[in-house]
Order: structure tokens, then sequence, then C-alpha cells
């Protein structure tokens, strides 16, 4: 039988390469983003090389009611879910008190609470059946504070722990929960948010690789998996634990501001 994943932010970027790589693994899928007309090209693409099904939700995922309303929708349509891949999200640049408390509340609902509501709406379902996973991304900004992206760096703070946490919860159950910490990934997001023109995006990593890491990470029921750093930035990583904390916001700070 025909593994079903449902992935968010499926229409661009990472999302986009887990549809993909997933279709080509033989599996159906659910795809969800806000943009129907990406979506059902998605859909157009991956049916016409792969014998799959694809079904197209579009939806705001940003929005309050936004997780129920995707879940009644896959339980209406009849569909059970294999793998739960909580790939959406974005972030914004800039410093805190200046941003628009709107956008920020918005990224705090689609990086945080919609995540955290899919993973419980579909948990009880995997445990019942004694079979699933989940895969969360997050972010290798997750193991730091971020001074000029403070409110994304947190988000992907709470992915991480809320992933690993609900891991060892289901211990002992065959579900499993996986967190992916991509480092600086070419995406939509590095251009909308000008990431690119910082020394953090100086040299970015493939979507793709990126994403065949966290499903194949998923797929072994890892518990972190961190892909698209570079050596430089794994050795910064294992450096955070010895870092003097004003020392290391200050080097984030550097890392993420315009160049002039």
């Amino acid at each position: 039988m025909k593994k079903v994943a449902l992935i968010t932010g499926a229409s661009t970027g990472i999302g986009r390469q887990f549809a993909e790589i997933h279709a080509d693994r033989g599996g159906d899928l659910i795809v969800v983003a806000r943009n129907r007309d990406k979506l059902e090209s998605l859909k157009a693409e991956v049916e016409s090389k792969h014998s799959v099904q694809v079904a197209v939700i579009a939806k705001d995922l940003s929005q309050r009611e936004s997780a129920q309303q995707l879940y009644h929708e896959v339980k209406g349509a009849g569909i059970e879910v294999d793998y739960l891949i909580n790939n959406a999200g974005f972030g914004g640049h800039g410093k805190f008190h200046e941003q628009a408390w709107a956008d920020s509340l918005a990224m705090i609902q689609l990086n945080l609470v919609t995540l955290a509501e899919l993973c419980r709406l579909f948990l009880p379902d995997f445990v019942a059946r004694s079979h699933g996973r989940i895969l969360n991304v997050s972010s290798t900004a997750s193991l730091v504070p971020g001074p000029l992206h403070a409110v994304y760096y947190a988000t992907k703070a709470y992915v991480t722990s809320f992933s690993n946490a609900l891991a060892e919860e289901l211990h002992d159950t065959s579900v499993t929960v996986t967190a992916l910490l991509p480092g600086p990934t070419e995406t939509e997001f590095a251009r909308t948010s000008r990431m690119e023109q910082t020394d953090l995006f100086a040299k970015t990593a493939s979507p793709k690789l990126v994403a065949l890491d966290g499903y194949d990470g998923m797929l072994a029921g890892k518990l972190n998996v961190i892909s698209g750093a570079s050596p430089w930035q794994r050795l910064m990583l294992t450096m955070i634990p010895f870092t003097p904390k004003k020392i290391l916001l200050r080097q984030v700070r550097k890392m993420q501001e315009y160049k002039s």
C-alpha cells in the first residue's frame, strides 16, 4: 500500500523537494500551501512523472483555525496520512520593535502554533494504529538566539525542543518524530527576507539535498538531522556551549546584518 505524506509549504523550496522525493519513492501526496496555482502545477508535474495521486489543499496556515480545517478536510476525504511533514514557515529580518506586530504574530502562528496543533491532531491517529512518522522542519537557528531575527529563531527553538520531547514521549510506540535543522539554504525565504545580502547566506545549500537528508532521517526515525551546514558552520555549532553568550549574540547579529 502506498504511503501518504501530508506536506505543508509544499509549493516551493524544501517543501516542493519533499513532494518530489516522496512521489519518486512511490508515495501519494497531500500538498498544502497558500498558492493554489503553484500546487496545481506541482500536482500536474508529479502525477505525469510518477504513478501517484496528489491531493491539493490551498490554505493559509498562518490563520488561527487553519490546522483544524486542514485536518477535517483530510479526514472528510477519507485519506489516511502516514507521514506528516510540517515544513511551512517564514521569517522576517529587522529589529523586533520596528517590525509590524501583525507580521510577528503570523510568524508565531505558522511556525509554532499551527505546527504544534497539526501534531496534536494527527498524533492520536498515528498512535492508535501504531504507525506514523512526523518530520518538523526547524533550523540550525534553533540552537542560538537570533538578533535581527528574534521571533524566527525563537519559533525554531520551540520546534526543535517540542519535537525532541514528543519523540521521547512516543519511545514505546512505533511512531517517530524527527526535527530537521537546515543551515542556510537557497529558498524563497532567503530571497524575500534579503538574507542573501548577509554573511550568513554567503554560501547556501541545495534545497533538494536538505529535503533528502530530512526525508531519509525521518524514515530512519532519527531525533535530529542537521543538513546544509558548511564545515565552518558545523564547527561554530559545536562551539556554542563554550562561547560566552554576549560574544555569541554579537557574532550572530553581525552575520545577519545587511552588507553595505
